[in-house]
Order: C-alpha cells, then sequence, then structure tokens
C-alpha cells in the first residue's frame, strides 16, 4: 500500500468511525448527552470514583466532568459517598437506576449496530470481522 492509499485509508476510516459514533449515540439514551452516558457507563464498569480519577479515564477536565457527574447526580443514576481513604473526598458511585440506565443504552446501540452489521453484504460483514483485531489493537484492546 502506497503512502497516498494510507492517508486516504485514514481520512476514510475517520469519517466512518466519526459518523459511525454519532449515529449510535442518537440511539438509547433518553434525556443524557453522550459525556454523561460515558461517564455512568464508566462508573458502572468500573465501580466507584474519584472525580479526578474519572476524569482522567474520560479524558476530559475535571470542571467538565464535575457539571456532568453533578447532572448524574440529580438524575439519580449517581450518588456521592465518602471517600475511605480521604475524609475529604468523596467517590462518584453509580446507583442501580444508573447501572440499569446505562445497560439498556449499550444494548440499544449494540442492537443498532447489530441491524446495521446484517444489512451488509455478506462480504462486507466478513471484512469487518477480519478487521476487529487490527481495530482492537488500534485502540490499546489487544485481547
Amino acid at each position: 500500500m502506497t503512502a497516498d492509499q494510507v492517508e486516504d485509508a485514514t481520512a476514510r476510516l475517520y469519517l466512518a468511525i466519526g459518523r459511525l459514533s454519532r449515529l449510535l449515540r442518537r440511539t438509547g439514551s433518553p434525556g443524557l448527552g453522550p459525556g454523561a452516558v460515558s461517564a455512568l457507563a464508566t462508573l458502572a464498569r468500573c465501580g466507584p470514583m474519584r472525580l479526578g480519577d474519572l476524569a482522567a479515564k474520560e479524558g476530559v477536565a475535571p470542571p467538565t466532568l464535575s457539571r456532568i457527574v453533578a447532572a448524574l447526580v440529580e438524575a439519580r443514576y449517581v450518588r456521592r459517598e465518602p471517600d475511605p481513604q480521604d475524609g475529604r473526598a468523596w467517590l462518584a458511585t453509580p446507583t442501580p437506576e444508573g447501572v440499569t440506565m446505562v445497560s439498556g443504552v449499550r444494548s440499544a446501540r449494540v442492537r443498532e449496530l447489530q441491524r446495521r452489521i446484517e444489512e451488509l453484504s455478506p462480504e462486507h460483514r466478513d471484512a469487518l470481522v477480519n478487521a476487529l483485531p487490527a481495530l482492537e489493537e488500534l485502540v490499546g484492546e489487544v485481547s
């Protein structure tokens, strides 16, 4: 593959991933923005976290994440609990309602993605499956 072909493929992949991501974000997240869904999903997967740790994991500034978590607390998807390691700090903890909500969003998004994959030709489905190891390596999720 030439350098020009790699550049073209990179640009196409970037655009396709962005469009797919936006399409899936619009699926199944009633009243929550993508940042809130992402933060809640991280808490549901990783458990209680300090705000700074969650901000680092999400790749957003702490003030931004503070607003997101405040909205999640108000919606009763997250609760604030004292940090047993540091009495001055607190942990963001997903509530059972928050875990259920993020699970529903994930399910709706997975169903939408599956529906779209099923609409592809068999050749394109195979190509997509064959590309998964490379995509997983690209994002550091090598299994």
